[in-house]
């Protein structure tokens, strides 16, 4: 129950808003808008939900303040070197989002002449390995093959397909799922390249075929 509490919180906000603010979240909120407004923010709803964990799990099965701090410095321990390494890989990923990566993979390629579908899964891939964030690279290579997709008539679900397919492949360091990975499994950053990349690049590229065999088939 305690671990349910800020989806519980978050669920009531949502549909309070959808009933009372039209799906809307209030600019100015005043009274029990305010108050919903509140404990649905994710912060607020993960604290309240840890207060009531140390309230369920701790003082009302008697233990002492020592053992439940105790408790939470193990639970610290665990995570907090993965959460340190997440947040270092998605600031990197934004340094290079902001250097202007996926500008520079759309000139490289703007000249390619290949299959529009393969190409879309090209720059997917290439914003991947540059970029990291496997929903970044989707997203803006999205963006960069909607022209592409325009004058050549692609299908657009193939295309969304392929560029999904091809914003999973080569997760390498700067992702925060390869080091969620390697720290989860307590592999070294050499087995984590021989696992997670490989399998995330073998993902990709059979994900890849199965959509060109598709559209070989519905086209």
């Amino acid at each position: 129950m305690t671990s349910l509490f800020p989806v519980i919180f978050m669920a009531l906000t949502t549909i309070y808003s959808i009933a009372f603010e039209g799906g809307k979240t209030p600019t100015n909120p005043h009274g029990f808008s305010a108050f919903m407004t509140f404990i649905g923010n994710p912060m607020v709803a993960m604290v309240i939900a840890l207060l009531f964990a140390m309230w369920s799990m701790g003082f009302h099965r008697g233990k002492k303040m020592g053992d439940i701090n105790n408790t939470i410095a193990d639970a610290v321990k665990s995570i907090a070197m993965l959460l340190l390494i997440i947040g270092g890989g998605a600031a990197f990923k934004e340094v290079l989002i902001d250097g202007g990566v996926g500008s520079a993979v759309q000139h490289m390629m703007a000249n390619v002449n290949m299959s529009p579908i393969i190409l879309g899964w090209l720059i997917a891939v290439l914003l991947r390995v540059c970029l990291g964030s496997a929903t970044v690279a989707g997203m803006t290579a999205a963006g960069l093959v909607s022209t592409l997709m325009t004058s050549t008539g692609t299908d657009p679900v193939m295309m969304a397909l392929a560029i999904g397919a091809g914003s999973l492949a080569a997760s390498h360091v700067n992702d925060a799922g390869f080091w969620m990975v390697k720290e989860y499994f307590e592999l070294t950053v050499k087995q984590t390249f021989k696992i997670w990349t490989v399998l995330e690049t073998i993902i990709s590229v059979v994900g890849l075929l199965m959509v060109l065999l598709l559209n070989a088939i519905v086209h």
